[in-house]
């Protein structure tokens, strides 16, 4: 039994939901083994230090065994920040709608479009992947590959049931509503 009252709790709860903590968030905080360290910052006795991650989006692509990199659209050294990274869908993919992979690459010329670097980044720091990209599959069009077969695709990451993966898709394919392109916002 707690020695903490109804109220106490119940305030804490409204003061982190008010900080959008997640469900998940407030997990890994009751998990969190470091919580003494919490502690010590309430009594002025350390500091927070915000970490800033650098995706480096000028790199040379991951480029599969066989595979050539048709176009790579660099994108200088991005400190990442997730209020800057959405999902663009074509108004062509609408309503359940498709359009082929060539047309939607015309389509996002001009657009922010992400590289692939972000989604390597992505898979080696799952725990920024925002939830709500689970049942989507995000596509990296600042990325062309030329597979080994000689057709054109595109990366993807995606929510395997499991953890986080990509793969990829054909430019000759058709395209839908659960395509979405990373894009900057």
């Amino acid at each position: 039994m707690s020695s903490y009252s109804e109220g106490q709790t119940h305030q804490l709860m409204n003061a982190l939901e008010a900080k959008d903590f997640t469900p998940a968030e407030i997990t890994l905080l009751g998990q969190y083994p470091q919580l003494i360290d919490i502690k010590a910052l309430l009594h002025g006795l350390a500091q927070i230090v915000v970490t800033k991650h650098i995706v480096d989006l000028d790199a040379n692509p991951f480029v599969p065994d066989g595979w050539k990199v048709e176009e790579h659209i660099r994108g200088g050294k991005l400190e990442f920040d997730p209020t800057k990274i959405s999902l663009y869908l074509s108004e062509r993919k609408k309503d359940g709608r498709w359009i082929i992979g060539h047309d939607l690459r015309k389509e996002l010329q001009g657009q922010p479009v992400f590289n692939a670097n972000l989604l390597d980044w992505y898979l080696k720091n799952p725990q920024f992947i925002p939830e709500e990209w689970k049942g989507k599959y995000t596509y990296f069009w600042g990325t062309i590959y030329r597979s080994s077969y000689g057709d054109l695709c595109v990366r993807y990451l995606y929510w395997d049931g499991q953890q986080w993966n990509w793969n990829y898709y054909y430019l000759g394919s058709y395209f839908n509503d659960g395509n979405p392109a990373a894009v900057c916002k």
